[in-house]
């Protein structure tokens, strides 16, 4: 017998002919899609001891975030939107300021936010900012996964060493000074890969990031970067692990293949302002683009999306986090991606809705080297569903469901999450977590690291949020 059948959904499949089965069921049997089809025809052929009625939802493959940041879901409003301050907040606590509480505290509320938005995967970096990635210790990494494991969703954490020069000056839990070496962060990036990658069985997968080096800094400090790169890419190579960098521009995925780190392994973040020369690197290699357009980099500099799907590049979509100026909520970064190259071309044709709901479901499993079990919603494939309830104002009348969705639909609109056949969320109520404990929790580790960092002046609101069009110049020294 079929464990869980979904009734009278409209099934927006993703599959290679793009299906949308309107009046369709899905059959679940142990964690993988048994049947999806026609609702007289798959229900009859198919029951089940239990039945989701799915009247007026729209069935999804699960979406997949494919750059985001551990730690920033505590941190997101630091600063009140100075880049430098919060950029400088982030450094001070992740390397100096956190505990193991801290990152289990912020990756349970994290899952929260991702389970209510409809994330069942996402690829999380172990810090960022300024390149600072808590790898001191794997008690940092098991903490985060721990958390992964407690909410049922699946992430690909990634580790590596911070951007030179070596040592670092961190501090342990209980305060005490830490000089970190680049082999140390290996070392335990090493040990939480081999310990915690398996992403299909136990939802808990690891990958490696270095920094993103640039032209100048490569000319000064070249036989150091050199041998630091070639570190990393025997590590990765040696453990067949996934690679990822944070901040690719203006020539630095070109650098980055000719230190030997690209490959079809390899997931690129931001990725703004890219030459002739990153064009090329990016055929040659085979290594895919996460495009992150609600990030502040995409102000700074503009992704070419369109162009590098024309030329042959897989392009994926990443939150960049819930920091410091957004959030999970993929589907508003779905409308943002789509308005973000419109206004570029000034043509409204660019970057369709199906498109873009690809880019969050099966293109962001391709990046990631799971297409045959994620990213939709076929038989055979893992059981990672998400039913949006369409019954909305904003989502109402019933009628053309990829334009609803990718247009007008967002996080709020989930109602039920389930991933590898389980029901993680139904009605909006999380069957696994305790949500008023998280909030807790989250809440009262903030307030330990800002303590321990003397930041509390960050969480105040400036003056300069009224009547200017322009917010001030105003700062938050960073003591």
């Amino acid at each position: 017998m079929t464990d869980l059948l979904i009734r009278h959904v409209t099934a927006v499949t993703v599959d290679a002919e793009r299906r949308v089965i309107e009046d369709a069921a899905i059959a679940v049997t142990g964690d993988r899609v048994d049947a999806i089809g026609p609702d007289a025809e798959t229900a009859a052929a198919h029951p089940s001891a239990r039945v989701i009625d799915a009247r007026d939802m729209a069935a999804i493959p699960g979406l997949i975030d494919c750059h985001s940041h551990a730690g920033h879901g505590l941190v997101r409003s630091l600063g009140a939107g100075d880049g430098q301050v919060w950029f400088d907040a982030c450094a001070e606590i992740y390397a100096r300021g956190s505990t193991v509480e801290f990152w289990r505290a912020e990756a349970r509320l994290a899952q929260l936010e991702r389970l209510k938005a409809g994330v069942t995967t996402a690829v999380s970096l172990l810090g960022g900012g300024a390149d600072v990635y808590r790898t001191d210790d794997p008690a940092f990494g098991d903490a985060h996964c721990d958390a992964t494991s407690e909410s049922g969703l699946r992430t690909i954490l990634a580790v590596g060493p911070g951007r030179r020069p070596f040592p670092l000056d961190y501090r342990h839990p209980e305060g005490s000074a830490l000089s970190l070496s680049f082999a140390r962060q290996l070392e335990v990036s090493e040990d939480l890969i081999r310990r915690r990658n398996d992403i299909l069985q136990e939802r808990t997968g690891v990958c490696l990031i270095m920094p993103v080096y640039h032209a100048a800094e490569l000319a000064e400090h070249e036989a150091e970067i050199r041998a630091m790169s070639e570190a990393v890419a025997d590590l990765r190579a040696r453990l067949g692990a996934l690679f990822t960098q944070d901040g690719h521009r203006d020539g630095t995925i070109a650098i980055a293949r000719d230190l030997g780190l690209l490959g079809p392994f390899a997931l690129l973040s931001h990725s703004v302002d890219l030459t002739e020369a990153d064009f090329a690197a990016l055929a040659e290699t085979g290594a895919h683009i996460v495009h992150n357009p609600s990030a502040i980099m995409s102000v700074y500099g503009r992704c070419p999306a369109p162009e590098l799907i024309e030329a042959g590049v897989t392009v994926c979509l990443g939150s960049d986090a819930g920091a410091p100026d957004r959030g999970f909520d993929m589907f508003r970064h779905m409308a943002q991606c789509m308005h973000y190259h419109r206004r570029h071309f000034r043509d409204p044709a660019y970057m369709p809705p199906g498109k873009v709901l690809e880019m969050a479901t099966i293109d962001a499993a391709r990046a990631l080297g799971l297409e045959a079990d994620l990213g939709s919603l076929e038989a055979g494939k893992k059981a990672d569903i998400v039913l949006v309830d369409m019954r909305k104002p904003h989502l109402w009348p019933s009628n053309m469901p990829i334009t609803r969705l990718a247009h007008f639909a967002n996080a709020a609109d989930v109602d039920t999450a389930i991933v590898d056949g389980q029901v993680l969320m139904q009605g909006r109520a999380p069957g696994r977590v305790d949500t008023g404990e998280i909030f807790e929790d989250a809440g009262h580790e903030l307030n330990r690291a800002l303590k321990r960092t003397g930041l509390e002046h960050t969480t105040r609101e400036p003056d300069g949020y009224w009547t200017s069009t322009r917010r001030g110049t105003d700062r938050y020294p960073v003591r």
